[in-house]
């Protein structure tokens, strides 16, 4: 797949492409005899796995460290399971805060609902 290709199917600027590229967020992505990169499914694994992981909020710098002890082979394999363990436990931290905070939008919208209510049976009642 060209880098067209790609950046579509991932909604994905090109450039965001060649960053990841770059810094290695993915690893280097072969070219065709005209220079142009040419991404296999692998490479398109490792985009989709970086983007879900960037999404999910983990920091270029966990996900830079993780691919390249990736790329040293199965003798890291402990310590990528730490790294992913460590940003597991992180989100579910970050998704109990959000929790938190999504309850207290919900008792603070409902005190707004229940003011806008008796502001309107005041009114109504004024009317009568």
């Amino acid at each position: 797949m060209t880098i067209t290709e790609v950046s579509k199917k991932y909604e994905l600027s090109a450039d965001t492409l060649r960053y990841y590229e770059r810094v290695g967020l993915i690893p280097e992505v072969n070219r065709n005899k005209n220079g142009i990169r040419n991404y296999t499914e692998e490479d398109c694994r490792w985009v989709e796995f970086i983007k879900c992981m960037r999404s999910a909020g983990l920091p270029i710098e966990v996900l830079i460290e993780y691919v390249t002890l990736f790329q040293k082979g199965d003798e890291t394999i402990e310590a990528r399971k730490e790294i992913l363990t460590e940003q597991r436990k992180q989100l579910i931290e970050k998704m109990e805060d959000i929790k938190k905070t999504i309850e207290r939008l919900d008792y603070k919208i409902e005190r707004y609902d229940q003011s806008v209510v008796k502001k309107e049976n005041e009114l109504k009642r004024m009317d009568d």
